[in-house]
C-alpha cells in the first residue's frame, strides 16, 4: 500500500464530493420551494465537511487536495436545469439529486472495497461514507414522498 493510492484515491473522492456540494448549492438556487431550499443547503454544509476530512488525510499523507468538481458534474446540473425549465421544478431536481447520491455512494463504496489502500485512508473513507449513506437515503425518501403525492 502506497500514499500515492491512498492520495489519488482520496482525489477522487474529494473531486466527487465537490461534484455533489456544487449540485447541492444549484439546487438550492433552483428549488421552488424552501423546504427543499434548506435540505439542499444543509447537505452541501454536511459535504464540505467530507471534503475537509478526506483532505486533511491527503495532506496527512504528503496530498495536495484537488479543490475543483468534474466537468461531468457541470453536464449533470445542466440536464437538471433543462428537466425543470421543461416543468418538472422540484420533482426533477430531487429525481436528479438522487441519480447524483446514488453515483457518489457508489463511488465510496468502491474505495471502502480497495483493498490496495491503507487501513488509515480506509477509516476516513468509512467515517465519510455515513454522511453519505444518510445523504442519499434522505434524498431517496424525498423522491419516493414526492412520487408517491402524485
Amino acid at each position: 500500500m502506497s500514499d500515492n493510492t491512498d492520495i489519488a484515491k482520496l482525489d477522487d473522492l474529494i473531486v466527487t464530493t465537490i461534484d455533489s456540494i456544487k449540485g447541492y448549492e444549484h439546487s438550492a438556487e433552483h428549488a421552488e420551494s424552501d423546504r427543499y431550499t434548506e435540505f439542499f443547503t444543509s447537505m452541501a454544509a454536511e459535504r464540505r465537511e467530507v471534503v475537509e476530512a478526506l483532505s486533511a488525510r491527503s495532506r496527512e499523507l504528503g496530498g495536495t487536495p484537488a479543490d475543483y468538481g468534474s466537468t461531468a458534474a457541470a453536464i449533470h446540473r445542466r440536464i437538471e436545469d433543462l428537466r425543470s425549465a421543461l416543468g418538472g421544478g422540484d420533482k426533477a431536481i430531487i429525481s436528479e439529486v438522487e441519480r447524483g447520491e446514488d453515483y457518489l455512494k457508489e463511488e465510496f463504496e468502491r474505495a471502502i472495497a480497495d483493498e490496495h489502500i491503507s487501513s488509515g485512508t480506509n477509516s476516513v473513507i468509512r467515517i465519510c461514507f455515513d454522511s453519505v449513506q444518510r445523504g442519499h437515503d434522505r434524498a431517496r425518501q424525498l423522491k419516493e414522498a414526492l412520487a408517491a403525492a402524485d
